[in-house]
Order: structure tokens, then C-alpha cells, then sequence
């Protein structure tokens, strides 16, 4: 994608959502990892039903640890792949108290030295908590980012790489947010609504999906 297709890119979705947002739902940093790290092939809307119960007794390193893996895990056994979660959100709590006196770190390498959280759960909490202008790669960002010819790469890791040198500098605080919602509404994975794209004239994918 050419320097001026990803200026026009960015400020069409700019100007159609000037404030974009996780649509995880959380009151503090300490939640949002929580939330971020339970969200793993899982469904913003699942983790938010299970995470309402959870934070409502738990919303703190201490009070999740004292919860013990059990107590986790009936809070979140609606989510998928729980038992492991519930086990890495648990040793994360012992970690943040032990090492970060209950708080969450603001360095990635700390981030990503708490168990379950990778590259990408470092990403978005040094993003949505930190204002950090990080690309934090998942599935949406990672077709969106090949199909539109924005960011090509056979990895996310490439793919995030080749997003920092792509895109403007007033757009990388929210760019992330911009193609996720992008990719879980518009650029769907097995039939891309190209008919309801505001920036279907800078993409690159050929052939165009029709309207129904």
C-alpha cells in the first residue's frame, strides 16, 4: 500500500471512530491483564460474562490469589481452554505481588515474564493502559493487515513489524483498535464485506466481494 493509500487508510477510520476502544470490560491495568490474558481464543463477549462475576469478588492481585486456582476456575469455565488460564492468572497474581508490589508493570519484558502473557497480551497492556503506540497482533489484525495489502507478513510478528513502519505516527496510539474492529466487523474471515468498507479504495484485495 502506497505512503498517501495509508494516510487516506487511516484517517477514513479515524473520522468514522475518533475514540476506539477494547471492547473488553474492565475497571483497572490489573483487570485489563486479567482480561486480556483470559481472552486467548476466546470472544471478547464470553470473557466479558465470566470476568463480571470474577472481578466483582476478585478485582485485585491479592483477592484473585486468595480466590486459589478453584475459585478461578468456576468463575471462568465458560471460557475456553480455563483450567490453564485459571492456573496462569493465578501464578500472574502471586508475581505481581512477589515481584511488582501488586502492580502491573509497564516493561515489556516484565509484562511478558508473567505466565500466559505473550507478545501480544504485553501489547495491548502496554497499549489500552500505557498509551504505548503498539501493534498487538491477533487473527483479525494479521488477515486485515495481508489482504489489504497494508502490512504484509507471514507472521504476526512480521506483520506487527511491518505495521510500525507503515503506519503515520498520529494514527499508531489507535491503529491497533481501527483494524481490529475492522477485521471482527467488516473484513470477515471467510467473506470480506467490501460492499460496507470505508476504505475499500485503498485496499488490495481483487476480487471486491459483491453486495448480496
Amino acid at each position: 500500500m502506497k505512503p498517501a493509500d495509508v494516510e487516506a487508510f487511516f484517517e477514513t477510520l479515524r473520522q468514522a471512530n475518533p475514540q476506539p476502544a477494547s471492547e473488553l470490560a474492565y475497571t483497572s491495568v490489573f483487570e485489563l491483564l486479567a482480561a486480556v490474558l483470559l481472552s486467548a481464543q476466546a470472544t471478547d463477549v464470553s470473557v466479558n460474562t465470566a470476568t463480571r462475576r470474577l472481578f466483582a469478588v476478585a478485582p485485585t492481585p491479592a483477592r484473585m490469589l486468595a480466590l486459589g486456582v478453584p475459585g478461578i476456575e468456576e468463575h471462568v469455565r465458560t471460557i475456553g481452554l480455563f483450567r490453564n488460564k485459571a492456573k496462569n492468572l493465578h501464578e500472574t497474581c502471586r508475581l505481581l505481588i512477589e515481584r511488582h508490589g501488586g502492580q502491573v508493570p509497564r516493561e515489556r519484558a516484565a509484562l511478558e515474564a508473567l505466565p500466559g502473557v505473550g507478545r501480544k497480551t504485553a501489547n495491548v497492556v502496554l497499549n489500552v493502559a500505557f498509551g504505548e503506540p503498539t501493534m498487538a497482533v491477533d487473527t483479525h489484525i494479521f488477515r486485515v493487515g495481508n489482504r489489504t495489502g497494508l502490512a504484509p507478513g507471514k507472521t504476526p510478528y512480521d506483520v506487527e513489524m511491518a505495521l510500525i513502519e507503515a503506519v503515520p505516527e498520529p494514527y499508531r496510539v489507535d491503529a491497533h483498535h481501527w483494524l481490529i474492529l475492522h477485521g471482527r466487523y467488516v473484513c470477515l474471515a471467510r467473506k470480506p464485506l467490501c460492499w460496507r468498507c470505508l476504505v475499500a479504495a485503498q485496499c488490495a484485495f481483487e476480487p471486491k466481494t459483491p453486495a448480496p
